[in-house]
């Protein structure tokens, strides 16, 4: 992902799922980290907001106020950007940080992933990130992935298509549907304690 200006068409998967989910009444936010000052390392904060340092600490009270994490990347050299690794990375953290049960302060959230490109490796890029978002304490609910591939080695992103593909459209549908459905699952059965 880019930084705003610039349009990104991994904002652009990330807002048609955000609407997706909201046919299941589920309300959030994107937030491009790409816009953010966002440090390498794995503890939960490391230093003061945006300008002036970390704004990990910020987009984690984000991640924990909520019961969904979907996590859209573009595929760089067959893997996840290196934003979309730092995401992971400041999220390994959450290994360490557990509730009065025992469990992790991550266990009872769902997540999901949107993956967009100009080369293959979509099916690569989110086992990368289901292993990582599953290790950091997240469920996956099956098809837990949207995305969109485009002809290798051409220049058009998926924000230049003058609409949505009809598979990547009923993936996103599924995705919805899928991570909704399991997380009202999950927020009122949790994990038993470890």
């Amino acid at each position: 992902m880019s930084p705003s200006p610039k349009p990104s068409s991994s904002q652009l998967l990330a807002e048609q799922t955000m609407e997706a989910l909201s046919t299941h009444g589920v309300s959030g936010k994107v937030i491009r980290v790409a816009d953010h000052d966002v440090r390498s390392g794995v503890e939960t904060d490391m230093g003061e907001g945006d300008m002036e340092g970390d704004f990990w600490a910020e987009i984690r009270e984000t991640i924990l106020g909520t019961d969904i994490l979907i996590v859209s990347t573009p595929i760089w050299l067959g893997h996840p950007s290196s934003i979309a690794q730092r995401v992971l990375e400041r999220l390994d953290a959450e290994i360490s940080e557990s509730d009065e049960a025992g469990r992790m302060l991550t266990y009872g959230k769902v997540a999901g992933v949107c993956v967009v490109g100009n080369e293959d490796g979509a099916h690569h890029v989110s086992a990368e990130l289901f292993q990582g978002l599953n290790d950091c304490g997240f469920t996956l609910p099956a098809n837990a992935v949207t995305y969109w591939v485009g002809e290798a080695m051409h220049g058009t992103d998926y924000q230049d298509l003058n609409e949505t593909p009809v598979k990547t459209a009923a993936t996103t549908a599924t995705l919805a549907a899928n991570t909704a459905h399991l997380a009202r699952r999950l927020k009122y059965a949790n994990y038993p304690p470890s």
